[in-house]
């Protein structure tokens, strides 16, 4: 189970780097002004986050053997059949759900940053 853990664990982290990237290189596009780089850095995080929640509901149901986290599971550690479905479920649900936490605190104190530029009359 550990070992599933780790997997997904790295799977969904890729996935949310890049997901970083991209709000990353949409926010020095617009650091020419940096409330609205805040703003839409706080927006993308957000809608981010809610991808995440929407993943983890969604991995309640999707088949274990479709999920990224299963094909990198070497065989030999792969639970048997009739756990397989439940173990799979719960380690992608918990762990997009931690993402989807720590995505949302940082969408957070993207809006208090981009709360602050404009109280600034930045």
């Amino acid at each position: 189970m550990e070992e599933m853990r780790r997997i997904a664990f790295e799977t969904v982290q890729r996935a949310c780097l890049f997901g970083t990237l991209a709000i990353f290189c949409t926010m020095v596009g617009m650091s020419f002004e940096p409330r609205l780089a805040f703003q839409a850095g706080g927006t993308m995080t957000t809608l981010m986050a809610g991808i995440l929640v929407y993943k983890a509901r969604e991995a309640l149901t999707k088949d274990y053997r479709r999920t990224e986290m299963w094909l990198y599971l070497p065989k030999d550690l792969r639970p048997p059949e009739a756990h397989a479905q439940w173990a799979s479920a719960t380690v992608l649900r918990e762990t997009y759900l931690i993402f989807a936490l720590w995505t949302s605190a940082i969408a957070i104190a993207m809006w208090v940053v981009a709360l602050l530029f404009s109280l600034a009359g930045l």
